[in-house]
């Protein structure tokens, strides 16, 4: 089995769940261990099931055991094979792969099946009439116990005929139920007479039209673990009180081994919505371009806007892995971003916001080269070369015309200087006839070449630019939080706190040749502007921005 190289998530210090697999192991109560990822084919995954791959994955690393991906695929009305491809791609572009153990939960309907009929051969099991209103008035609450339904005692051979007949399609969506008999006064609802299967006449995308019944994930889940030996059922917090309906299944089946279910907490995330329906519905409703779009929390979208998996790993790592749930500051999740894109991300320079500047003083067409370093963090990274000429792009941004007392960029007779280039100085503004400023007039020391004076003065700036001869003109995205706030939904309205500056995109922007050269998908970091990617999507040369340089979890760390 294949798998990330780095670090696995179960090496991080706070993880419980190492610890149990241990003791278990030299209790000898396992010989080995078998871990599952069990995702809903029924949208794409996102971060918090990135936790997940982790943990399942790298502890199976760590122990030399191995991982399952199962497809959960026991609701075909939700259910796409675009789903699917995206989840494989997902969990592989994490750096994890599963090898010969890919299963689906419909590759044991038959078995599930005949357990449900062993459950109602056993008189743990009956088909029940009631629709889902009444069932629920029944149900109970948390502080009085439920009723029996009138339905509760059919006789063992009235519910297997009933059942085989649901099977055979004879009656509509709805109409009946199978459900076990357990106890309507538990203080666990979901003791309280479950639902096993429910009528459901649709396509499934495996088992196309062969049933019309399909089992609930809580009959499904343990028996297909059972079924495939695994031996540490990890989930996340919401299924604890699951927990004892997933041991009466095993306690009353003749399953072929016994998983053990152990819960951890989930990943909450400032700034963050990881509700799989809350996600549906931004697609659906187009507040997202889509289920990849760079702004959403799906790997796939994490993935367009050039976030590195090695970072979500060592992310995943940091945080590790508890028991009470909790939301983790948004600047922890950005901060190994930052470090691995720091690291590796070949330094290039564009100007979002072009602004002309002519160097009066500069010869007529000529032009010449200059070195930039490709990475200073990064020695192997070597050097490239880069033209300078008599017509330049700066940022509209570096520049102000009357600068207040903190403002050292670009000013009238200021004197700054141009990253691997000279000291230059503003002259005069050339403005259009609505007063804007459309061109910067500029001189130049040709004894500053590199960007060093010689006779030692200094300049509080140092800007960067792009040559006009040979600028690119591209399209860059700048991505923010979708939400406003840290705790989107907070008030009520989840959709109110979208961030209408989410997204700005700029069309003319200018790019040195060689950061118009990159390949889709490859981090660069366009310098004093922060990290992007070129986006694979696009038609024409766009890049989506990352992250932005200003690292505010270091900054408090260091404080």
């Amino acid at each position: 089995m294949q798998m990330a190289t780095e670090t696995p998530i179960a090496e991080a210090g706070n993880n419980f769940v190492r610890d149990i697999i241990r003791a278990d192991l030299e209790s000898k109560r396992v010989t080995g261990v078998v871990t599952r990822f069990p995702p809903e084919p029924n949208g794409y995954l996102h971060i918090g099931h990135a936790k997940s791959i982790c943990l399942n994955f790298g502890t199976a690393q760590e122990f030399g055991g191995r991982c399952h991906l199962r497809f959960d695929d026991t609701n075909p009305t939700k259910e796409e094979q675009e789903y699917i491809d995206a989840i494989e791609t997902d969990v592989r572009w994490l750096g994890f792969d599963w090898g010969k153990h890919l299963y689906y939960a419909s590759d044991y309907f038959e078995q599930l099946y005949a357990w449900a009929e062993h459950l109602i051969e056993a008189g743990k099991a009956y088909v029940d009439d009631l629709n889902p209103d009444q069932m629920r008035e029944m149900r109970g609450t948390l502080t009085e116990p439920g009723r029996n339904s009138p339905f509760r005692d059919r006789p063992v051979a009235e519910n297997l005929d009933l059942f085989r007949r649901m099977r055979a399609g004879e009656f509509p969506n709805g109409a009946r139920i199978l459900r076990a008999k357990i106890d309507m006064a538990a203080g666990n609802m979901n003791l309280r007479d479950p639902a096993l299967y429910r009528i459901l006449h649709a396509e499934h995308p495996r088992t196309g039209g062969a049933w019309c019944i399909y089992p609930t994930y809580d009959f499904a889940h343990g028996q297909s673990d059972a079924i495939e030996g695994i031996t540490h059922s990890v989930c996340t917090l919401e299924f604890e009180d699951h927990r004892p309906l997933y041991e009466w299944f095993l306690d009353n089946l003749p399953v072929p081994s016994r998983p053990r279910q152990y819960e951890f907490a989930r990943l909450n995330l400032g700034y963050t919505v990881l509700s799989k329906r809350v996600l549906t519905e931004l697609v659906r409703k187009g507040h997202v371009s889509g289920w990849d779009d760079p702004r959403m929390p799906t790997l796939a979208g994490l993935r367009r806007r050039g976030v590195p998996p090695a970072a979500l790993r060592e992310f995943v790592r940091r945080i590790g892995v508890a028991r009470a749930n909790s939301t983790v500051d948004v600047a922890m999740y950005e901060h190994p971003i930052r470090e691995l894109l720091n690291k590796s991300a070949l330094r290039r320079m564009a100007v979002l916001r072009p602004l002309k500047v002519v160097i009066e003083n500069y010869p007529g067409d000529g032009t010449e080269e200059l070195e930039a370093v490709n990475n200073p963090e990064d020695a192997t990274a070597g050097s490239r070369s880069i033209r300078f000429g008599r017509e330049l792009y700066v940022e509209r941004d570096d520049f102000m015309e009357d600068p207040p007392k903190q403002f050292f960029r670009l000013a009238p007779g200021r004197e700054v200087r141009l990253r691997y280039a000279y000291f230059i100085t503003c002259r005069e503004v050339v403005k259009d006839a609505a007063g804007q400023v459309v061109e910067l007039r500029c001189t130049y020391d040709p004894a500053t070449r590199g960007g060093n004076a010689p006779d030692g003065r200094k300049v509080k700036a140092t800007l960067h630019w792009v040559a006009a001869a040979d600028a690119v003109t591209a399209e860059v995205r700048l991505y923010d939080h979708l939400f406003g706030r840290p705790d989107p939904g907070a008030d009520g309205d989840i959709f109110a706190d979208l961030n209408p500056s989410s997204l700005e995109v700029l069309t003319d922007c200018r790019l040195e040749p060689a950061a118009a050269a990159a390949e889709a998908g490859q981090p660069v970091q366009f310098e004093r502007l922060g990290y992007f990617c070129r986006d694979a999507k696009s038609p024409g040369l766009a890049f989506n921005r990352t992250i932005g340089l200003r690292d505010s979890f270091a900054k408090a760390q260091a404080g």
